[in-house]
């Protein structure tokens, strides 16, 4: 179990979201461009030099959240129980974040959340920016996996943990074209799950389908 923060990280903690939530109400509201990093930190009650302390670029007050998520897929492998394959936990974390609505699944059809996609991919620094989370989240994963597969599978863990980062993203993007297209996550639900587990049936290269791991 991780150990409670103490008082001094709660601060810091309390601190770096009300930055940020200042800083993504104000670009809903008046658009990325439109908005300073000064006007943020007059906004948050913060100096400038605080505000980049926190996040070193104007982008990462908004993709943060994807960065949040860069570690999980290497976790989700090097934490996955014993006789359980790296692609079947990968699947497995996929499939419990469509269950939870998780926003990362695409899956979700809060407003809020609806704006915020909207307002990360129709600004073409921040597409830029989660690209590089993605990279980055790709090489961390090849690393688990590098530790994982055994020497006898046909294929690199770069190239896999490619394709498994490739193969998430895309089936997020379907979801959530679907729902901005006045479908809900609910209905929408057993359709993301059979587009996941067809995606993850390839990616063990096994094209007639395989069942969802239990």
């Amino acid at each position: 179990m991780n150990a409670p923060m103490g008082l001094r990280e709660r601060k810091k903690q309390r601190t770096r979201e009300t930055i940020s939530d200042t800083a993504i109400a104000l670009f809903l509201e008046h658009g990325f461009d439109q908005v300073s990093v000064v006007d943020i930190a007059a906004v948050a009650e913060v100096s400038k030099p605080t505000l980049f302390r926190y996040f070193p670029t104007k982008e990462d007050l908004v993709v943060h959240r994807f960065a949040d998520h860069q570690g999980a897929s290497s976790a989700v492998v090097a934490g996955r129980p014993p006789g359980v394959s790296p692609l079947d936990a990968l699947h497995q974390h996929f499939l419990d974040g469509l269950a939870a609505r998780d926003p990362i699944t695409g899956l979700n059809d809060d407003e809020e959340v609806l704006a915020f996609h909207r307002l990360v991919y129709s600004t073409p620094s921040l597409v830029a920016r989660v690209g590089e989370y993605l990279a980055q989240a790709e090489e961390t994963l090849a690393r688990a996996l590098a530790d994982a597969l055994d020497s006898v599978r046909e294929i690199t863990p770069a190239l896999l943990a490619g394709q498994v980062i490739a193969t998430e993203r895309i089936l997020a993007s379907v979801n959530w074209r679907r729902i901005v297209a006045g479908r809900s996550a609910d209905e929408l639900y057993p359709e993301a799950v059979a587009d996941a587990d067809h995606a993850y049936a390839l990616l063990s290269h096994d094209p007639a389908g395989a069942a969802p791991p239990k």
